[in-house]
């Protein structure tokens, strides 16, 4: 501040991340959205949350607080599944764990409300985007008020919040209250009356949900049919005695021009310098040679939460653009030739599902691939398959990965295998990710996942491709267990595919319930808010247990709970020494070796 001029600033940015200036990183963007707007923006990264007097490095800022949780919710960060606490952080330098507070964005926000009187607090990122209303808090087994009540904020940015966050910026600056800053897309706001709403759809109050699950599935549909641009409402969520929160509609997409402007502003593309003493910060390491190619992902899955985070509508940055990035990376000192990733939520999705998107929004009561494609839909690799060809070109480029997955429903929709032909001959090494997830059909459908028998066309398509180029490659599966709907019968399912994969998964993901995604609400209520349909929700943890413990069946650790779990299902037929068998009636005790000689 003090060798740029600076008096004070006009933002301080709170993050629970450590800084990072890249553009994989929310707090990075942001900031240097607002700096191309004229803003001073001062970050302040993973502050002491139990000492006030750090969130007074800055001063006062002119306009306001900026306050986000990281990356990552800060649950997610600090728990896994089971609610252990995890013992490193990715996003911390040097990796260590415990360097943001649990529920990040409510401490942060009530550390600078007890330090600043009257100074705007605006929240955003992915914590508070996915708690922007009411919402069932799995670390807690709760169904928790929006993060805006708890916090005590004055306004909350969901989405991806350029267009947002320049629009509070101009509004601040031109005097207006924050209290006043009512009717921005993409934003979050408190008020005592809802006169003014115009066409606001209401939502099932807050104490109804905590009453009756059956009202907060009810009131997740409806979000879920509003989170298009085009066709979303606002909501008003009531909190009795004339308290609201009314959620504005969506932001609108980003255009090309203006992603390209986004990703191409004058990014330091590293960690701050002061943390190499620390060794750096880990999360820099996969991304910083990787390209962002597009936003958006109209895939649907029912874990996933990118539908109520980026939406729908895909958008993407020219070639031209990423082309200028990677030959920027090249002259980097540490690049040794290869591009990590280039792609977004979904590596093939490079333009909108169909063409009336993005005049007329995404269908609120379908969707483009479940059950299977929808007939509008453009499916086509070529534009992707056109930049791919331009970045194995570049100089200095050996080679260009795609790791951050693909759709294969939406490859075999594409009657053209050039995109694959070129991916299995360039683009991977040895093996290629995919997310099948289950094969039961009864738990595909209840992920938004296709049947079965279309993965397995995948693999055939991808052997045989493999096959005429003469090469050894291999599909590697993404498997979770225990998604609602998934009972042992369907688990034992699950555990045979994988006997005739001849495949024993390394890792395994259970279920993880985190805030605003379908599968998270059947957990809680154990109804598909989408119909509201029954489903089986493995809530118990040892029944979770076995059915993690049958993907991996062949681990000795897991011996009892296999056995166990083919007692209860009924399969004491996979109990035995035929090949097609999980187990040995009994663990086989290996005769230990003497120590005598000449035996």
């Amino acid at each position: 501040m003090k060798s740029l001029g600076w008096e004070r600033p006009d933002f301080v940015y709170v993050t629970g991340d450590a800084y990072v200036d890249h553009s994989s990183f929310g707090h990075a963007i942001i900031s240097r959205v607002l700096e191309a707007h004229g803003y001073k923006v001062a970050i302040l990264p993973q502050p002491d949350w139990r000492d006030e007097r750090v969130i007074r490095e800055f001063g006062r800022p002119r306009l306001g607080f900026l306050v986000t949780a990281g990356n990552m919710d800060s649950m997610v960060n600090h728990y896994t599944v089971s609610k252990k606490r995890r013992n490193a952080d990715a996003y911390t330098p040097g990796g260590v764990a415990g360097k943001r507070p649990d529920y990040a964005t409510i401490v942060y926000c009530n550390l600078i409300k007890r330090a600043y009187k009257n100074v705007p607090v605006i929240i955003g990122g992915i914590e508070a985007s996915l708690r922007r209303l009411a919402h069932y808090d799995y670390w807690s087994g709760k169904l928790k008020r929006s993060i805006l009540l708890d916090s005590g904020a004055d306004l909350l940015i969901y989405g991806m919040g350029e267009h947002a966050v320049v629009e509070i910026a101009d509004a601040l600056d031109s005097g207006l209250s924050v209290k006043d800053i009512t009717f921005v897309r993409g934003t979050v706001y408190k008020t005592r009356e809802t006169e003014g709403v115009y066409e606001g759809i209401e939502l099932p109050d807050y104490a109804s949900m905590c009453s009756d699950k059956l009202k907060y599935a009810e009131s997740f549909n409806i979000q879920y049919q509003n989170t298009d641009p085009v066709l979303a409402g606002p909501l008003i969520e009531s909190y009795g005695e004339k308290r609201y929160v009314v959620q504005n509609p969506p932001a609108l997409p980003l255009t090309t021009p203006e992603l390209d402007d986004i990703y191409e502003l004058p990014y330091m593309r590293t960690y701050h310098p002061s943390y190499n003493k620390a060794g750096g910060v880990p999360a820099i390491e996969e991304i910083k040679f990787s390209l962002t190619s597009s936003r958006g992902c109209f895939g649907g899955c029912s874990f996933c939460a990118l539908t109520f985070h980026q939406g729908r509508i895909v958008q993407c940055r020219s070639h031209e653009s990423l082309l200028r990035e990677a030959e920027q990376m090249t002259k980097e000192p540490d690049f040794k030739g290869y591009i990590h990733d280039v792609g977004g939520p979904t590596a093939n999705f490079r333009r909108p599902a169909c063409d009336k998107q993005l005049e007329h929004g995404a269908c609120p009561h379908k969707q483009c691939l479940f059950p299977e494609p929808c007939k509008n839909l453009v499916a086509d690799h070529k534009d992707y398959v056109e930049l791919l060809q331009k970045l194995r070109k570049l100089p200095g480029v050996k080679k260009v990965f795609v790791r951050s997955g693909i759709r294969f429903d939406y490859v075999l929709a594409d009657k053209n295998d050039s995109f694959l032909r070129e991916l299995c001959k360039y683009h991977i090494s040895g093996q290629l990710r995919v997310a099948p997830e289950h094969v039961a059909d009864a738990v595909l459908k209840r992920m938004g996942k296709p049947e079965n028998a279309v993965y397995e066309r995948f693999t055939k398509k991808f052997e045989r491709i493999n096959k005429a180029l003469k090469r050894e490659q291999y599909l590697v599966p993404y498997l979770m267990s225990s998604h609602p709907g998934s009972g042992l019968k369907e688990a034992v399912t699950l555990a045979e595919y994988i006997r005739d994969l001849g495949y024993m998964p390394e890792q395994v993901q259970d279920f993880y319930p985190t805030p605003s995604t379908i599968s998270t609400c059947m957990y809680y209520t154990g109804v598909d808010p989408r119909n509201m349909e029954k489903v089986y929700v493995p809530a118990n943890p040892h029944e979770k247990a076995m059915q993690r413990a049958l993907i991996q069946y062949r681990r000795p650790e897991n011996y009892e709970l296999v056995k166990e779990a083919l007692h209860k299902a009924g399969r004491t037929d996979l109990i035995g020494f035929d090949k097609k068998c999980l187990i040995p009636p009994r663990p086989i005790k290996r005769a230990k070796k003497s120590k005598g000689k000449g035996l």
